[in-house]
């Protein structure tokens, strides 16, 4: 039982030294210096903080911080929203009645992105959705401050079709089906009346 509390004891006086060093080290304002300084670490050692926002620290160029989505490219295949661990991504799609236009690498649009919201609270910034996307139109930006009050703010929706649209296209789509159904029976029944 003593023995314990003179490890504890020694334990929490190692802590609080090195705070303590930490403290009192410097309190001066951290140079910032670019990643790819060979002196970096060094240069960042001597301070206690940066003087955020005026000062930031330099965003390495692999960094993984907020997802931004290029609705234009989106061929809305739904691999981002399947390959998401934590199911960040909500996508629904409408598919058209015809060819709606192409992406920006050529891809053919066939179907309408009638909801696209990602869930920043929700995302583990692991960039999977950003690999498995075929006309890479959902990419992770330097971005990494999006500061909200709200926690529903950090749902970002990328669709710009409006409700009244979406409404619209489904419409469309069924009536072409209805129309394709109607003409596949007439189709079977002629030919039964024709053997």
């Amino acid at each position: 039982m003593i023995k314990r509390t003179i490890n504890g004891l020694i334990t929490a006086w190692k802590g609080l030294s090195l705070t303590i060093k930490h403290l009192f080290k410097s309190n001066s304002k951290r140079e910032i210096v670019s990643i790819t300084d060979d002196n970096y670490f060094k240069k960042q050692g001597n301070t206690n903080t940066i003087q955020y926002p005026k000062q930031q620290l330099p965003i390495p160029e692999v960094g993984r911080y907020q997802l931004e989505v290029e609705i234009d490219d989106c061929i809305v295949c739904d691999l981002c929203a399947k390959v998401c661990p934590v199911d960040c991504i909500d996508i629904e799609s409408i598919k058209a009645t015809e060819v709606i236009g192409q992406t920006s690498d050529g891809s053919k649009k066939m179907l309408y992105a009638a909801k696209f919201d990602i869930d920043m609270a929700k995302c583990m910034y692991c960039g999977l959705c950003t690999i498995v996307c075929p006309t890479e139109c959902i990419v992770m930006t330097n971005q990494y401050d999006r500061t909200v009050f709200e926690l529903k703010d950090l749902t970002y929706e990328f669709s710009d079709m409006s409700p009244e649209d979406a409404a619209e296209k489904r419409m469309l789509l069924e009536k072409q089906q209805a129309e394709k159904q109607a003409a596949k029976l007439a189709a079977m029944k002629q030919k039964e009346g024709g053997a």
